[in-house]
């Protein structure tokens, strides 16, 4: 009895264990698929992810690059901007210097203007005095005159001079050539006047004594030897020390 007990219970264990092994099977093949199916969706979700980081990184690049554009749009207004501007400084730069130069030149032509009335410090016979530019043109002109020999032109320009201007530091000289230029021109009653004119203006004048000589000659000239001895004597007396007073003396030996 208890063998048979034995044996239908072992009989049972062995269906039971025949049953279970497709069953546990079975069981472990769900567990793997579902792990299969989580690591799909794992990878799923993920390439998910990658793709919407993709797109937002597309769309990032996108706005990125219309942003790119858009400054380069605005690097090239600004590169067109300063090039104008760049142009219109050199043109600036380019009429400041023209209206700098325009300036130089009239300052430059002004001040030219102003020299020809501004006076002049001049020596003339050892005396400096101030002129102004045209009465030195005067005088030089008149003397030119005379140098070249052409004393009817001299007589007119000193005795213009010297009725243009009358307190001229010129003008005892000017007496002196204008008296020469008439004695040259024969005009001896005319030059004794001069002469006489520069003696009684600067007695202490360096062509003081000539001129009293030069008025004995123009005495002699118009046969006036009485005035002329007189006229000789006064200048030895005045201006003993003198070349004039030397030429004087001769004179004299000659008329007495």
């Amino acid at each position: 009895m208890k063998a048979m007990q034995r044996s239908a219970l072992g009989a049972a264990l062995a269906a039971a264990m025949l049953f279970a092994a497709p069953a546990q099977a079975a069981l472990f093949e769900d567990d793997e698929a579902r792990r299969a199916i989580l690591e799909l969706r794992q990878r799923i979700e993920q390439q998910r992810v990658m793709l919407e980081d993709l797109r937002r990184a597309n769309e990032e690049n996108a706005t990125l690059r219309r942003s790119l554009l858009e400054l380069q749009g605005q690097i090239e207004t600004l590169r067109a901007e300063v090039a104008r501007l760049r142009g219109t400084d050199e043109q600036l730069a380019r009429d400041v210097s023209e209206v700098q130069q325009r300036q130089r030149d009239i300052a430059t032509g002004v001040e030219e203007r102003l020299r020809k009335f501004e006076p002049v410090t001049v020596t003339m016979d050892g005396r400096e005095f101030a002129a102004e530019p045209a009465e030195q043109a005067a005088f030089e002109g008149a003397l030119a005159a005379f140098r070249k020999g052409d004393f009817v032109a001299a007589q007119a320009a000193f005795a213009a001079f010297v009725r243009q201007y009358p307190t001229s530091g010129y003008r005892p000289t000017a007496l002196f050539w204008l008296g020469n230029a008439q004695y040259a021109n024969r005009d001896y009653r005319g030059a004794i006047a001069n002469f006489r004119a520069l003696l009684q203006q600067a007695p202490d004048h360096p062509r003081a004594p000539e001129a009293v000589l030069s008025i004995a000659n123009c005495q002699i000239e118009l046969k006036d030897n009485a005035s002329a001895r007189r006229t000789l004597d006064d200048l030895v007396k005045a201006y003993p020390q003198s070349e004039a007073a030397s030429a004087a003396r001769e004179r004299l030996a000659r008329l007495r």
